[in-house]
């Protein structure tokens, strides 16, 4: 699978065959068709591996009764920008799925994967509002600005060197300074936005 993301960033995900998956993972053909059928449930397995991951942290964050909603949310931020940065090539392959579209089916999937994920959030956001600590406010659209934001960043290095003033060579997703100033911008606008003062 990880052979998988770094073939289909380099070379997107119609260029990559699945003799170019087995060439590189040093593995046989038979071996890729038996334990995923195909190149595109070969995908699927990918995305519901990495999300399965952040569905657990998420679920974690929601049942933690010692955190208050907005800490929930700063939690989530924390956990969504430190997995996204650490897998940029994982996030823009499936970005540029997302975008094009081509494949209906896989398309679905990955959509219900994502719906899945974002229930926590929306959960949380919810109980904000029923407890009267949080404005009232549209909880999809409030995921959308923040992953939205995320993906902006992750979606375009040049972006990301311009914010940082630094020149091509420097690696704005493995810069830590980059890393906290990401998850501080995006606390304050959620809380900002969110909290009732």
């Amino acid at each position: 699978m990880n052979v998988a993301i770094e073939l289909f960033a380099e070379k997107g995900f119609e260029g990559t065959s699945i003799r170019d998956l087995a060439t590189k993972a040093d593995v046989n053909v038979a071996m890729i068709n038996y334990y995923f059928g195909s190149k595109d449930k070969l995908y699927e397995a990918i995305v519901e591996y990495r999300a399965s991951f952040m569905r657990g942290k998420l679920d974690e964050i929601e049942a933690d009764t010692k955190l208050s909603e907005i800490e929930k949310i700063d939690a989530i931020i924390e956990n969504y920008v430190a997995k996204i940065l650490s897998q940029p090539d994982f996030h823009r392959v499936l970005h540029q799925e997302l975008l094009m579209g081509e494949r209906e089916t896989l398309h679905e999937h990955i959509i219900k994967i994502f719906v899945r994920n974002t229930k926590t959030l929306r959960n949380i956001i919810e109980q904000g509002i029923r407890k009267k600590v949080f404005r009232k406010v549209d909880p999809e659209l409030t995921m959308a600005t923040l992953i939205g934001t995320i993906n902006q960043v992750m979606l375009s290095k040049s972006m990301c060197l311009m914010l940082v003033e630094q020149g091509k060579s420097f690696d704005p997703y493995t810069d830590t300074a980059f890393k906290n100033r990401l998850i501080k911008h995006l606390k304050q606008i959620m809380q900002a936005y969110l909290l009732i003062k």
